[in-house]
């Protein structure tokens, strides 16, 4: 190939994961705007209680819509190995779209009563489908459209647009609160920012369609086990692979993600706009830190990473979160949620690819989607839900040993598992 035909190709590569990159940031958006402003819609759905238990609530219907994730997993994943990777992500956009669309139209529990909190939770079912089937297709679509030498790096861009969503989220809620006041935010202020997350994923149904597909995929179309169950079964190893891949990873990243900023409030009592202000700048930080972790993994690969995140996940965790409890200073609150970022960076960075790399074309999505997804409803949608259990319960350090143990048992996966950057699966295909 001359150096022109391949700047030519690198830019087409380019051009793919950036189409597929913007739909991964507003589905994600639309995903985390929920935890950001349910600080201001709890008492909207419920209006008994306390904060912390009208939180736990919201938690709950958040873990709620962890569990479609599976569903989706399968359902999208198995529709993505079937009928193509840009299918796959159109039809999940669509379904996020519709359930910020209700949840943004939905009027309180003093209007409509019980319907209020019963149509929240729909919409969170129809939202976790999406996901589910978003981050299986995405992760497969991003580690098959680049370069050989450079999946790590392209294929951080998933928890780069991932967590951009996030910061999105974050961003629209600092304006918003710079311009309303809180009894505004309360009664009508949330609405817009899921309007703005429908009106967004609409537009990236139309950018999808003119996605590339993969040509792993289509070199796929006589196969007769594409988003075969029962080819996926025959890969038992690797299915076990990803749960013990994920398991540490996805309970540190909500815990730091998603968790924190309620932490923040309800334990260290820092001021909610102050605490939107740091996971913001955290979180800028963290996305920054992805690309150059996955290029770092293109050179001398997957494990020694996520060793580093398994090693330092378990020693530091319970005493970070235990310092960020006495912590009520907006700057030192920022570092302990930017130390626990940069740990987690070593799985979140590369969890995507490692996955890719276990599964062939046929059952690629349905491989990395299910049985990830199967574990990030157990242990990443309940992580919020466990800590404020456990801080109900009054003992709320317990949960900071839970995080700490869910990691260990990934570092012990870690230890055994094989180099899949120089034993990849996507070579073979």
């Amino acid at each position: 190939m001359t150096v022109v035909a391949e700047k030519r190709a690198e830019r087409r590569v380019v051009a793919n994961v950036l189409r597929g990159s913007v739909g991964n940031l507003i589905e994600w958006y639309d995903w985390y705007a929920y935890t950001a402003f349910s600080i201001y819609f709890a008492a909207a759905f419920f209006p008994k209680g306390d904060q912390t238990a009208q939180l736990l609530n919201t938690a709950a219907v958040f873990a709620v819509g962890f569990l479609m994730r599976p569903l989706g997993g399968w359902l999208l994943g198995r529709y993505a190995d079937r009928h193509g990777r840009r299918a796959a992500l159109t039809l999940s956009v669509t379904l996020m779209a519709l359930g910020s669309l209700i949840i943004a139209l939905t009027p309180s529990y003093a209007t409509i009563g019980v319907a209020a909190p019963i149509l929240l939770v729909l919409a969170r079912l129809l939202q976790g489908l999406s996901v589910g089937g978003e981050y299986s297709t995405s992760a497969t679509y991003l580690s098959e459209v680049a370069s050989p030498r450079k999946r790590g790096f392209y294929s951080s861009f998933q928890y780069v647009t991932l967590t951009a969503g996030q910061l999105v989220a974050l961003g629209v809620q600092i304006v918003l609160q710079q311009f309303l006041t809180k009894p505004e935010m309360t009664q009508w202020g949330w609405r817009i920012a899921f309007v703005i997350g429908a009106t967004g994923a609409i537009i990236v149904m139309w950018l999808r369609r003119g996605m590339d597909e993969s040509e792993n995929f289509e070199k796929q179309k006589g196969n007769t086990q594409k988003g075969s169950l029962r080819a996926l079964l025959k890969h038992p190893k690797e299915c076990l692979l990803v749960v013990g891949l994920t398991l540490g990873g996805t309970v540190a990243f909500y815990t730091y993600t998603t968790y924190l900023q309620k932490f923040m409030v309800n334990t260290s009592k820092i001021d909610a706009a102050m605490v939107s202000w740091i996971n913001f700048a955290a979180l800028l930080v963290f996305v920054v830190l992805q690309p150059i972790a996955g290029a770092l993994s293109d050179r001398v690969g997957r494990r020694p990473l996520l060793l580093g995140f398994g090693v330092l996940g378990t020693l530091v965790t319970v005493p970070l979160l235990s310092a960020l409890a006495k912590t009520s200073e907006a700057f030192p609150a920022f570092l302990l949620m930017l130390g626990g970022l940069v740990i987690v960076t070593g799985y979140t960075s590369i969890n995507a690819i490692v996955k890719a790399e276990l599964f062939p074309t046929n059952i690629r999505a349905l491989g990395v989607g299910l049985p990830y997804a199967l574990t990030v409803a157990i242990f990443g949608g309940t992580a919020e839900y466990v800590a404020l259990w456990f801080k109900q319960a009054g003992l709320e350090s317990v949960f900071f040993y839970y995080v700490a143990g869910c990691v260990l048992i990934s570092l012990l996966v870690y230890g055994f598992m094989r180099e899949t950057s120089k034993d990849s699966v996507l070579d073979k295909d």
